[in-house]
């Protein structure tokens, strides 16, 4: 090799380390549940919004659902060899090897908003099981504590859905005669909810004086049905997450309440642990939950 192609060689590792200098902006991998329903959407812009704030690169994917996509999504950040990983998980159990394969690259992960049964390094959302407590008590308040309910679940499995009935059932339990008519999963999905309370109405009729849907997607849904039966009025309905529709659902005297969660809190703090994480800060908390709030129209 003559001396203008060491040189050459030289000049060209040269450029590259320099390249690599340029482009050393910390990548954080992000996949989230399903980005057709509004509230994850808001997460997902929230840690859009808070990367481009704090110059980290985001790439966010669609689960679509499914927690095998979600392991195979974690899979190839860790190929791409991401500096943190934020995770929405899918399910319960079923996204816990994204986690563990997360961890096993010695990469960080945050979940955000939902729960795995792998403990992940850090996690961001609310307390879900109280935030049916909330919607049950405002629910049996206005029943006097008497009166058949029904109850329109999350996607089966999946750690909200979970820590949601759980709640539900524990104000239930105080209550001897406020009485579960029926339950059943809407998927966090208003046109399977309103199709499912179409069912009901054929079912009970007026025989149903609240319903409790776990979502704000699937109360709407809810509420729908209820007023194509014309039977709205009589019947209290209460869904949670405080989304844009069901706030103004709620104003407008058609859905009774909704809890209100922080979307982009979630979001914004799930992004700032990631990075203190992949920058190997200590953080004071591994376990952030943000209170939920009741509204009931302005």
């Amino acid at each position: 090799m003559n001396i203008k192609s060491v040189f050459a060689v030289l000049l060209t590792v040269g450029c590259m380390a320099c390249s690599e200098k340029k482009n050393d902006k910390l990548v954080i991998g992000v996949s989230m549940l399903s980005m057709q329903n509004e509230f994850i959407q808001q997460v997902a812009d929230a840690i859009e919004k808070s990367g481009k704030t704090a110059e980290v690169e985001i790439i966010i994917v669609d689960a679509e659902r499914s927690s095998l996509k979600q392991v195979e999504q974690v899979e190839s950040f860790i190929s791409q060899q991401v500096d943190a990983i934020i995770l929405n998980p899918c399910e319960f159990e079923a996204s816990s090897p994204a986690v563990e394969k997360a961890q096993q690259a010695k990469i960080p992960i945050v979940n955000v908003n939902s729960s795995t049964k792998s403990k992940p390094d850090a996690f961001v959302g609310s307390d879900d099981a109280e935030s049916a407590k909330m919607a049950m008590e405002l629910i049996a308040k206005h029943v006097q504590g008497k009166g058949n309910i029904l109850m329109i679940q999350g996607y089966m499995g999946q750690a909200a859905q979970l820590d949601r009935e759980r709640g539900a059932k524990a104000v239930l339990a105080k209550y001897p005669d406020l009485k579960l008519l029926a339950s059943q999963t809407g998927e966090w999905d208003r046109a399977k909810s309103m199709s499912l309370m179409e069912n009901w109405i054929q079912s009970y009729g007026n025989d149903v004086q609240a319903v409790f849907a776990q979502n704000d997607e699937m109360g709407m849904g809810a509420v729908q049905a209820l007023m194509d039966a014309k039977i709205k009025p009589k019947v209290y309905v209460v869904s949670i997450d405080g989304i844009q529709d069901a706030r103004k659902s709620v104003d407008q005297g058609f859905l009774n309440a909704t809890i209100i969660q922080n979307a982009e809190k979630q979001g914004s703090e799930s992004l700032r642990l990631a990075i203190a994480l992949a920058k190997k800060q200590k953080i004071s908390q591994s376990t952030m939950l943000i209170p939920f709030e009741i509204y009931m129209g302005k």
